[in-house]
């Protein structure tokens, strides 16, 4: 028997211009009701069968959340069907059945009570889910003064402990420092091993890799794909890529520090793979080239040299260099010309970056900045962290 079975399923919310909130406002502005009516699933169909892991993937409002509430009643469906096979636990919305002025501990046994365990069955596993949690020195002080991400272990260690045969999760594992996101993940894949069906929401593709035997993509309130991870991923990533295109194929260049009067400025910038194709995302450990094409007044135009920054999306640098640094020679400008730095292999951990560019004067006076001049995401198959990938090898003797 499966555990999840999903058939034809839809959902449409309206959406208000202006609703207006007190009576008043109702009576006396009835334009401001006006609403659109914005569908959100449109005929989704999906059978998890007991024991299997599945991740759901889409961008941000295309149906995963509301797929996940639908699976645990917390919304109704318009039309469909969704049939759950045993008990149900979730951890959708952080906190949710918390009581903000009742204790950690009281809290332990209202949000286990909802997921169906009676009070013996809570206290038998009371000290199980403190110590998971590691919220003993507070566990006896409200709520209201927990950070999120104490809310956060307190809420996932219940919902783990209550022996469901289904787990709904929501994105909640986004909250909480690394080393209780690891143990978290830790007990996922016993929880997994065990037998109980898991429907995750990521947006961390190392993560669903890890644990899930299929990925779900929704994309405008259907099922645009399903398979292993490892397929799905690389072109649910190569989509989102192409979204973030702000004008043709090369994402534009920001010249933010760049003079109308410049000698030198800088023509178009992207990234290669080794068949020289414009790319926005690659793998881990692929070559990268990364391409620069100036234009310029060479009668104008001094020796120039080129610096590069490269970023995180939260603003992290992860390397810095110019030719200058690197003793190279200085650039003799021309009317055109094109540069290219290959990154061979280019061992970013998974995530999304972007290169800023820097055409400059030898005594730094600069010609032309692009910020943020190429933006990409890199997909990668390993759940590594950090910022890079160090070569390394293992002996076990």
């Amino acid at each position: 028997m499966a555990a999840i079975e999903i058939q034809n399923l839809t959902k449409s919310f309206r959406v208000y211009a202006d609703r207006g909130q007190s009576l008043k406002e109702k009576l006396l502005s009835a334009d401001r009701r006006r609403y659109q009516t914005r569908q959100v699933l449109d005929g989704v169909s999906l059978t998890v069968e007991a024991g299997e892991a599945i991740g759901l993937v889409g961008k941000n409002g295309c149906g995963k959340s509301t797929l996940l509430k639908l699976m645990s009643r917390i919304l109704y469906p318009d039309s469909g069907s969704v049939k759950l096979n045993g008990r149900v636990s979730s951890l959708i919305e952080l906190g949710a059945g918390f009581h903000p002025d009742m204790t950690g501990r009281e809290n332990i046994f209202t949000n286990a009570s909802i997921f169906g365990l009676t009070h013996q069955e809570i206290e038998g596993k009371l000290d199980e889910i403190i110590a998971f949690s590691e919220m003993q020195d507070f566990i006896d002080t409200p709520v209201r003064t927990y950070s999120s991400g104490m809310y956060m272990r307190l809420a996932f260690s219940v919902a783990i402990h209550v022996g469901a045969d289904i787990l709904l999760i929501d994105e909640i594992l986004a909250v909480g420092d690394a080393s209780f996101q690891a143990k978290c993940f830790e007990r996922l894949m016993e929880i997994k091993a065990s037998g109980t069906t898991i429907v995750i929401v990521s947006h961390s593709m190392a993560q669903l890799e890890r644990i899930c035997d299929r990925t779900i993509w929704i994309a405008d309130g259907k099922i645009r794909m399903e398979g292993a991870p490892n397929e799905v991923h690389p072109l649910y990533l190569e989509d989102m890529g192409k979204r973030r295109q702000l004008s043709d194929s090369a994402v534009s260049v920001q010249a933010s520090e760049s003079r109308s009067d410049s000698p030198a400025r800088w023509k178009d910038i992207c990234l290669l793979n080794e068949q020289g194709e414009r790319i926005q995302k690659f793998c881990t450990g692929e070559t990268v080239i990364l391409q620069l094409t100036y234009e310029a007044d060479a009668a104008r135009a001094a020796e120039a040299l080129i610096g590069l920054a490269l970023y995180r999306a939260d603003k992290t640098l992860c390397y810095g260099t110019n030719t200058q640094r690197e003793r190279m020679q200085p650039i003799q400008l021309q009317n055109t010309g094109v540069i290219r730095c290959r990154f061979a292999p280019m061992n970013l951990v998974a995530g999304t970056y972007w290169f800023d560019c820097g055409l400059r004067r030898m005594d730094m006076f600069a010609y032309d900045y692009a910020a943020q001049a190429v933006r990409f995401t890199v997909y990668d198959p390993i759940d590594e962290t950090g910022v890079t990938r160090i070569d390394h090898t293992w002996e076990i003797t």
